[in-house]
Formats: C-alpha cells, sequence, structure tokens
C-alpha cells in the first residue's frame, strides 16, 4: 500500500512539473496558457494509404510527427506555409511568420532538413550579403534564422528572396532566439506530400536488369514499383549529385579555384581543365555534372580540403533522410560510395526542390553562372541518353565495375485525363546492365497504367 502511494505521489510531481514547464514557457513569451495552440495532427491521410495497401515514401513531415509522439523539443521551419514554430515537450508555444526564404529556383534556395542550432548571435555579420543579421541562429552551412538584416549605417536590407537564409521580424526572431536551446533540432520542411491518388490497379511490371530500383512520385511519395530499396549498392558518378549539392550550400559559387596538378590526378582527363587556369567553382558543375567529370570533382573538394568535403556530404545524407548512404571520395570512382534506391530517391527530391539548377546542369542548360562560363558546353558529352526527350527534369548516371550502371532520372509526366496536372516522377536504377532499356520499360509502363503519351525521343 505504501509502495502504490510512493508511487501515485511520483506521477503527480511530474505530471505537476510538466504543467509548470508549459506555464514557465507561456509567461516567458507573453501568453496566457489557454492562448497556446496545440498542434492538429491528422493521421487520417496516413491510415487510409496504409488501408489501401499504398506504398508511401517517409517525408519530413514524418520526421515531425515522430518528434510529437516523442514529446521532442524543436524548431520547425516551414517554407510552404512560411510558418516558424516552436515546439516544447511536443506542444506548439509559439509561432510566427517567415518573412523572407531563399529563391530554390537560383542558387538561393534555402536548405531544409533536420538540423540542430549550431550557434547564436544577437547581432551577426554576413560577409556575402555586407549585413547584419539580427538575432541570428545558425543552424546549417551558410544558412540562418534571423531578423530584419540591415547595412552599417542602419538602412534595412530589401528584397523579394534571401540568399537561402531564413528571416523573421526583429520581434518575433528575438523571441525565437530566446525560447531556443543551443543544440536544439531544426526541422526545415519544403513542402508536404500531396497525397495523389494512384489506387487503380495497374499492369505487370516488366522485368528489369537492374538488381535494385525505385520508381516513386516526388511530391507524393507514392511507390509505383520497387525492388531491394533499402539494400546498400555502390553507386558510382551518383555520387558527384551530392559533391555539387554540398559545395554550392557551404562555398560562395563566384569564388575561383586555382588547378593545380593534384587535382588532375583523378582518373580519366577533362578538356580545358589544366593546371594553372582559374574557375569559378560554379563553372566546375558543368563538366562535374554533364561529363561526370572526376577531376572536377577532386578541384571542388580540395577548396573546401577534401576531408571536410567528405564529412559535410555524409552529414547533409543524414540531414535529408539517406541514413543508409556513405561517401569515401568526391567522384564515385571508390566503390565505397554506397547507397541505396531509398535514400537515392530522397536525394533526387531535394534536388527537383531546393537546388533545381544542379538538375538544370545535368540538361546541358545554362543556369545563373555569375559571368562567362570557360566551357565549351555544347562540346561536353552527356551521358544523360534522355536530354532531348522534353520531359526528362535531370538525372545521372554512374558506372565502375563494382556498381555496374547506376541512374537518377527524374522526368514530368502529365496526368492522363488532364494535362494541365503534371507529376514529378524519379527513377532509381542501381546494379542495371542498361539503363536506357530499363527506363525505356519502366516510362511505357507508366504511360499504359497512369499518363497519357508522351514523348522518350530515345525509344528507338
Amino acid at each position: 500500500m505504501k509502495a502504490s502511494l510512493k508511487y501515485i505521489l511520483v506521477v503527480i510531481i511530474l505530471v505537476l512539473l510538466t504543467i509548470g514547464g508549459i506555464l514557465f514557457y507561456s509567461w516567458k513569451i507573453g501568453e496566457d496558457i489557454s492562448s497556446i495552440n496545440f498542434p492538429k495532427i491528422d493521421f487520417s491521410q496516413e491510415k487510409n494509404l496504409e488501408e489501401n495497401n499504398i506504398v508511401s515514401l517517409k517525408f519530413f513531415e514524418d520526421v515531425r510527427k515522430d518528434f510529437f509522439l516523442n514529446n521532442r523539443s524543436f524548431l520547425e521551419l516551414h517554407l510552404e506555409t512560411m510558418k516558424a514554430r516552436l515546439y516544447r515537450l511536443g506542444i506548439l508555444v509559439k509561432e510566427v511568420p517567415i518573412l523572407i526564404k531563399g529563391d530554390p529556383q537560383r542558387w538561393g534556395g534555402s536548405a531544409v532538413g533536420l538540423y540542430e542550432i549550431l550557434s547564436g548571435s544577437k547581432v551577426s555579420f554576413s560577409s556575402t550579403s555586407d549585413v547584419y543579421m539580427p538575432y541570428a541562429l545558425h543552424y546549417y552551412g551558410k544558412y540562418y534564422i534571423h531578423g530584419e538584416p540591415y547595412y552599417y549605417g542602419g538602412e534595412k536590407l530589401k528584397s523579394s528572396f534571401s540568399g537561402g537564409c531564413l528571416r523573421l521580424d526583429d520581434k518575433d526572431a528575438e523571441l525565437v532566439y530566446e525560447l531556443s536551446d543551443l543544440n536544439m533540432p531544426v526541422l526545415v520542411i519544403d513542402k508536404e506530400r500531396d497525397h495523389y491518388d494512384y489506387s487503380k490497379e495497374a499492369t505487370k511490371f516488366p522485368e528489369l536488369s537492374a538488381q535494385s530500383y525505385l520508381i516513386a512520385d516526388l511530391d507524393s511519395g507514392h511507390v509505383f514499383a520497387e525492388k531491394d530499396i533499402q539494400e546498400q549498392r555502390p553507386i558510382a558518378s551518383l555520387t558527384k549529385l551530392m559533391t555539387a549539392l554540398v559545395v554550392a550550400e557551404n562555398v560562395n559559387l563566384k569564388r575561383s579555384i586555382l588547378i593545380n596538378e593534384k587535382m588532375l590526378d583523378a582518373y580519366g582527363t577533362t578538356e580545358e581543365l589544366e593546371v594553372g587556369k582559374r574557375f569559378r567553382v560554379v563553372e566546375l558543375f558543368y563538366p562535374l555534372l554533364i561529363e561526370s567529370s572526376n577531376d572536377s570533382a577532386e578541384a571542388l573538394s580540395y577548396f573546401l580540403g577534401k576531408e571536410k568535403t567528405l564529412r559535410l556530404m555524409n552529414e547533409k545524407a543524414q540531414a535529408i533522410l539517406m541514413t543508409e548512404t556513405e561517401y569515401t571520395d568526391p567522384s564515385g570512382f571508390d566503390p565505397g560510395n554506397i547507397s541505396t534506391a531509398q535514400d537515392l530517391f530522397y536525394l533526387a527530391r531535394y534536388l527537383l526542390n531546393n537546388r533545381s539548377p544542379i538538375l538544370d546542369i545535368t540538361k546541358k542548360k545554362k543556369v545563373t553562372s555569375f559571368g562567362p562560363i570557360s566551357f565549351d558546353i555544347d562540346e561536353l558529352w552527356n551521358k544523360n541518353v534522355f536530354i532531348e526527350d522534353p520531359t526528362f527534369i535531370g538525372g545521372k548516371t554512374g558506372f565502375i565495375i563494382a556498381s555496374k550502371l547506376t541512374a537518377i532520372f527524374l522526368f514530368r509526366f502529365a496526368d492522363k485525363n488532364n494535362n494541365d496536372i503534371e507529376r514529378n516522377i524519379a527513377i532509381i536504377l542501381l546494379g542495371s546492365d542498361s539503363n536506357k532499356k530499363d527506363t525505356q520499360r519502366i516510362y511505357r509502363w507508366l504511360q499504359n497504367n497512369y499518363f497519357g503519351q508522351q514523348y522518350l525521343l530515345t525509344s528507338n
């Protein structure tokens, strides 16, 4: 009986401590407990997916759901709704608008994923923009959450987009700054899955040579077909997509690199990439992503330092849900670069939503390069066999003996009944004998079952 009373007393104390913590944070931000908004979690969509036996991949909002279920404290930055939300023990204690984010169609897109508050400063200086950022919280690479930036004389910076940082009103930035803790998780969500309906029954999926593959909708996470998508395999030059991503998010792309002999020790040669020449960082993305230049990968990694580049690549992979991925060199020539078809889907989705210039370059498209491009793009041999197809969004191929052929291909399909509705589809292939033939079979199957007639110009 005494033991039972002790247990009851402990439970009561814990409950009172929890309520006291909530009251404290409510008082701290000047709100009464009755005004706190509790998050409304709608699990009906997920339940419907399970009941209809529809396979759907995990998105960033699923991380948020896990945080709620585990009563975590975290800062959520939602770029679709432009809201910053701070949670304590799974309870929403403050929500403020995000005034400005980066432009995802250009190099300045904001970094999304799961990070943590690395440091904070009441005033931080940005050497890139030559402005001061009040109440700045650093969470990754070049990216901060901060108040309204201003120049030395006090004049505020006015712009439609930021360089990637997330801007709040000064008062809101101060509140978020005061309520946040060092190492607090920061979850940046680009957009939620849209639950597009693919419930119709499909014909038999074709036989493929690929040892692992995934065909899925990038906006809903719906899986059309898959094989061993969580099996780790060498990915070869698909590695270069992450190399470009990490460099773009951690280096000023206008800065130049002087090419030295050590940078050109990699397997293969790249025309026009010669010792003593200087190239802006962004220029090197063209040979890197179009003709898969190993030299360019080495040159880009030497700017940050090879060890740091690899560390950042592996950290970025974890931040965007690529939990079964490991990078051991920046080019993919080392068979130690391994991933899964599922992880590569997350990389493809991230690039589409947040770093689309990288995909544009894979199509031989000129993007903002801050000056003339030293390389003759038309002369660069593109190993993406579908670049002439108008439905091709972008992608990358790879090959080493250990991996066989690998590919990430993104296509944009029109709805069979409504051409105004377009869907972004990823085709991920690992261990293939023919990227082209496997993709063509998948493409036709998707056409016949879900979408209207498309192009696939290389179908013959």
